[in-house]
């Protein structure tokens, strides 16, 4: 049995021996498509790139996370309202501009499908296997009604905005999206 010294010793001589990683923090807060879509692209080019990348979803951006069949989430009135009206999940994101009732998102997904461009799903998708951290903001999940059943599979543990600034420092890059 070796000593915690010598283990000490191994695994600082195997921190040595490997450069630190990159770090690139970004703060999805917008549950709106054209936000949801920059972010998952970086996230997964910057995890192509070699960087630990960690997506912190807070607010509206939390909705990216909802699970398709969460249905209307909360305790009181008002988390059950914010639930009806802003339903979350890949499938339902609208537009920052041009919504156009609905007809705005169907034309960017349609125009995504002709030009090859991955969707959200298939980017969130890509993140999880690429092992990009998908941080759920704790006190957004609390506010909204959200619990960890309501939000996709595979997510970090959720974490508060002082862990998510605590990265930020460490980090080469950090967005706020």
């Amino acid at each position: 049995m070796t000593s915690p010294v010598v283990d000490l010793a191994v695994e600082t001589k195997d921190e040595e021996a490997s450069p630190r990683k990159e770090k690139m923090v970004l703060i999805a807060s917008s549950g709106d498509l054209d936000k949801a879509w920059p972010v998952l692209i970086l996230a997964t080019t910057g995890a192509a790139y070699g960087m630990e990348v960690t997506v912190f979803f807070t607010f509206w951006g939390l909705g990216i996370l909802k699970r398709r069949d969460a249905g209307i989430t909360g305790d009181d009135w008002r988390q059950k309202m914010l639930s009806m009206f802003n339903r979350g999940t890949t499938e339902h994101l609208k537009l920052s501009k041009l919504n156009f009732g609905g007809m705005g998102p169907k034309m960017m997904k349609d125009l995504a499908d002709k030009h090859k461009v991955a969707s959200v799903q298939e980017l969130l998708e890509v993140a999880q296997e690429m092992g990009v951290k998908l941080w759920p903001c704790q006190m957004t999940m609390d506010l909204m009604g959200l619990s960890r059943e309501d939000l996709i599979d595979g997510l970090d543990a959720p974490a508060g905005a002082g862990s998510a600034i605590s990265l930020m420092k460490q980090a080469e890059i950090s967005l706020f999206i």
